[in-house]
């Protein structure tokens, strides 16, 4: 049997074959580098695909109809303009990483992966 997409996107996040996702906030989250994962996941060839798509677009889609919320990540911002503009810069690069959240989706709790179904 195929895997579903929350199996497979497990299967990713437990293998160290993947440098563009991995889980975040003790195991709760899953976090995306999105142009490392449209280059390492999404532009694969045929036979060593992962996803049947090559659009980011289309995973984020999966993502939701299984339930993942995209989650925002707060900063605190510095007083002194050098501090601020530093962690501007910084922000910008982090801009580029999607967090997502499930609660039927958490690696200290596999079990509830069979949760995890498709709206």
């Amino acid at each position: 049997l195929p895997l579903c997409f929350p199996e497979k996107l497990w299967k990713m996040l437990e293998s160290n074959q993947f440098q563009s996702i991995w889980w975040s906030e003790g195991g709760r989250c899953v976090a995306i580098n999105k142009d490392l994962f449209k280059v390492e996941v999404l532009g694969r060839g045929v036979h060593q695909r992962v996803f049947n798509t090559q659009h980011i677009k289309s995973v984020i889609r999966q993502l939701n109809l299984y339930g993942f919320t995209k989650v925002q990540r707060d900063v605190q911002r510095s007083a002194s303009l050098p501090e601020f503009l530093s962690e501007e810069a910084a922000a910008s690069a982090h801009s580029q990483i999607l967090y997502y959240y499930n609660p039927s989706f958490n690696r200290a709790h596999p079990w509830l992966l069979g949760m995890c179904k498709r709206r």
